[in-house]
């Protein structure tokens, strides 16, 4: 899939939850993408996909009623089969370091930033010292444009958006390996989404100590995406439809499967055209393509479910440039 050397390999991920009744809901199936050293893939598709069901998988962060299947590996440990001690005191923030959905989630309510991010600093990196601390964590903030100022706020005391740049501030700390992003500019203005996927990716470029880092960014906003992405995966209905460079998807050809088209199309700079009708449950899949019953391309050949073939997992795909096609 590419040919720099992988960080995170996924090969086969499914995630399936057991409901009440015996019914199960195939939020995840069969992903296989790697994400490679200095590299930022996005994930992009519509809520509900399964985009951040996947996150939660790589992080260990499933609920009880959740299976997995496959293999996701980061460098020789394969986080499907890892436990609950490693995650806790070697994955998280030490070898994958998160961006969160929901950053009031994860901040603690009853203290305030600077005191998170002190104790993450001295966790993570080691410094001691109260002075040290202290700077280290007014630089932490820095690099997520959090407001120094607001460092002795509370959570409950800041916007969405601060919220939101001290949960990414946290997640730079560690400089982990991989750096997964599951909407990091979520409640930011227009600006500060520029400036903060510009901080993520320069995670991914700045490495002092020469060991590659790679970003996972998972994403709705398709502009942010075009600002930094290397390559875009599009979900669909727990699948992976899509799997191109961003250089093809947001420029000629364009994207191959009439969703990603969708997507595209559906922005206000472009043609402003919603995709007709509603994702599929994913507790009531069809057998065939999940996007037939909403695109305008099917066929009966869209009955049988299309393998992802090249870059794109479609029958009846848009065609590729040919120096587009010579790189899938």
């Amino acid at each position: 899939m590419t040919e720099r050397a992988p960080v995170l390999s996924v090969r086969g991920l499914s995630v399936r939850f057991l409901m009440p009744g015996g019914r199960r809901v195939a939020a995840v199936t069969d992903a296989h993408f790697d994400v490679a050293a200095g590299e930022c893939l996005a994930l992009i598709g519509e809520s509900g996909c399964g985009k951040s069901v996947l996150a939660s998988a790589l992080l260990g962060l499933l609920p009880g009623n959740a299976q997995t299947a496959g293999a996701a590996l980061l460098g020789d440990l394969d986080l499907l089969a890892t436990d609950e001690r490693t995650f806790a005191r070697t994955v998280r923030g030490r070898l994958v370091g998160l961006v969160p959905q929901s950053p009031a989630a994860h901040l603690t309510p009853v203290r305030t930033i600077r005191s998170q991010l002190e104790e993450t600093v001295a966790e993570l990196t080691g410094v001691r010292g109260r002075a040290a601390l202290r700077k280290a964590a007014e630089a932490a903030a820095g690099r997520a444009a959090f407001p120094v100022d607001h460092l002795d706020h509370h959570p409950h005391e800041l916007s969405g958006g601060l919220a939101q740049r001290a949960a990414t501030a946290l997640a730079l700390v560690g400089d982990a390996p991989l750096l997964l992003a599951d909407e990091p500019t979520t409640g930011l203005d227009r600006d500060l989404v520029d400036r903060t996927v510009d901080e993520l990716r320069r995670h991914v470029d700045n490495t002092a100590d020469g060991e590659g880092r790679a970003l996972l960014m998972i994403t709705h906003d398709l502009a942010a995406a075009e600002r930094v992405a290397d390559r875009i995966a599009v979900m669909y209905a727990g699948r992976i439809v899509e799997l191109t460079d961003a250089t093809d998807f947001f420029g000629a050809p364009g994207p191959r499967h009439p969703y990603g088209r969708g997507l595209l199309d559906a922005l206000p700079d472009r043609a402003f055209a919603p995709i007709p009708g509603l994702p599929p449950e994913l507790g009531a899949l069809p057998d065939g393509c999940a996007f037939a019953a909403r695109c305008d391309r099917a066929t009966d050949a869209c009955a049988v479910l299309p393998p992802l073939t090249g870059t794109v997992a479609c029958h009846h795909p848009h065609a590729a440039l040919p120096e587009a096609a010579d790189r899938a």
